[in-house]
């Protein structure tokens, strides 16, 4: 028993089971799942055919391929980048296991994000529809703007008031540009509809839950002024269910997976309430790991 511990602390049954138990990581596959950076492009593979799925468009294979080597090239690129910053700053200690793990292999995951830019750019240009390369050109140009500025060396800080700054905050124009990308293949081959106009709006909801969790986990002080996670939660689960209560007569694919966007966002709370449990490799695996949900409607 630790000597620091005081004579209440010792009697007290759940300070000495929080002080003895270690905490839980995740399996080793989970953890590569997430340290060579696979989760991003998975989440988006899963998520596009998601979309595609719930408005009945069949996608080429092509696709998903072009957003998972995209995806996986930008994630790969984006920690390389933050170790590098960091490192040259001597602030290592901002660098999370990703980047570490980014940096000892900078060898491999560099001419592998290469190779998946290349083949990405292949794609688009032998594969992809003239029109369809116009109209995602728009989403490309502002995701590289996006890009552009977050890892710029010299970053004009804009005066803005608190709840503009927390309205178009990091995490929420990171999930509009992902879930625009993922949408973007069905808009493009399907009638504009109800459904497919407010499925993204409410991924990107979720795709903000998740990263405003992954900050205050990560961050580990929460400015008191941010929303908390259970709370997020909860609103974004009420409103997952009258949107699916809304779209279940007419189009109840969508609104399935809106129930399974639910899930997650229910699943992110439960991952709150077990932090403190959990490593921070394995926490931040699992938090991208509840993300898709919308497997079990497309392994039906």
């Amino acid at each position: 028993m630790s000597p620091l511990l005081t004579n209440s602390e010792r009697r007290s049954p759940v300070i000495l089971k929080n002080r003895m138990s270690p905490l839980v990581d995740g399996p080793a596959p989970l953890r590569l799942w997430h340290l060579a950076s696979l989760d991003a492009p998975t989440v988006a593979v899963v998520w596009t055919l998601a979309f595609a799925w719930a408005a009945k468009v069949r996608l080429p294979l092509w696709v998903p391929v072009l957003l998972a080597l995209v995806a996986w090239a930008v994630y790969i690129g984006d920690r390389l980048l933050d170790a590098d910053t960091a490192l040259r700053l001597g602030a290592s200690h901002r660098l999370r296991e990703r980047h570490l793990f980014h940096w000892r292999h900078r060898r491999i995951l560099l001419p592998v994000a290469a190779a998946s830019a290349c083949a990405a750019a292949w794609i688009v240009l032998t594969l992809m529809p003239a029109g369809v390369r116009q109209r995602d050109s728009v989403l490309g140009a502002a995701a590289v703007a996006y890009f552009s500025g977050v890892h710029s060396s010299r970053r004009v800080a804009l005066r803005l008031p608190h709840w503009l700054k927390s309205l178009f905050s990091k995490e929420l124009l990171v999930g509009i540009l992902f879930v625009a990308a993922c949408a973007l293949p069905t808009w493009n081959r399907a009638p504009a509809s109800a459904g497919q106009l407010l499925l993204p709006a409410y991924f990107a909801a979720l795709a903000w839950l998740n990263c405003h969790a992954i900050d205050r986990w990560e961050s580990g002080a929460a400015s008191p002024r941010a929303p908390g996670i259970v709370a997020s939660s909860v609103l974004l689960d009420l409103a997952g269910l009258l949107l699916a209560v809304f779209l279940a007569s007419n189009q109840p694919r969508a609104a399935a997976l809106v129930v399974c966007g639910a899930a997650s966002a229910l699943l992110l709370a439960l991952l709150d309430g077990w932090s403190a449990r959990l490593t921070p490799l394995a926490l931040r695996a699992a938090a991208d790991l509840v993300l898709l949900t919308p497997l079990a409607l497309l392994l039906r």
